[in-house]
């Protein structure tokens, strides 16, 4: 089993900065990609970033040169220019043994 808890969300005005963070504990051998995906209300849950054990980064084309997926004791996301469009629950993804895990989400809100 694998557990992940984020943590960072907030209320942020337009054009401000939050740091999305997401601890993984558990059987953490084998984790190949990691990732943040949202969910805005009404809306499907999307792909924000992913990150390989390699150092490999893909990022959706709107978070493009604003946010940016970091992986060390913890798995990362800095957003910075941050919209309104970008209010949503981020949650964390790990993928191992071909199962998806993920963990309860922490909100963002982005308004003035």
């Amino acid at each position: 089993q694998v557990q992940l808890v984020e943590s960072g969300g907030g209320l942020v005005q337009p054009g401000g900065s939050l740091r999305l963070s997401c601890v993984v504990s558990g059987r953490i051998s084998s984790i190949n990609t990691m990732g943040w995906y949202r969910q805005a209300p009404g809306k499907q849950r999307e792909l924000v970033a992913t990150i390989t054990t390699g150092g490999n980064t893909n990022y959706a084309d709107s978070v493009k040169g604003r946010f940016t997926i970091s992986r060390d004791s913890a798995l990362q996301l800095q957003m910075n220019s941050l919209k309104p469009e970008d209010t949503a629950t981020y949650y964390c993804n790990v993928i191992r043994g071909g199962i998806n895990y993920w963990g309860k989400g922490t909100r963002v809100t982005v308004s003035s």
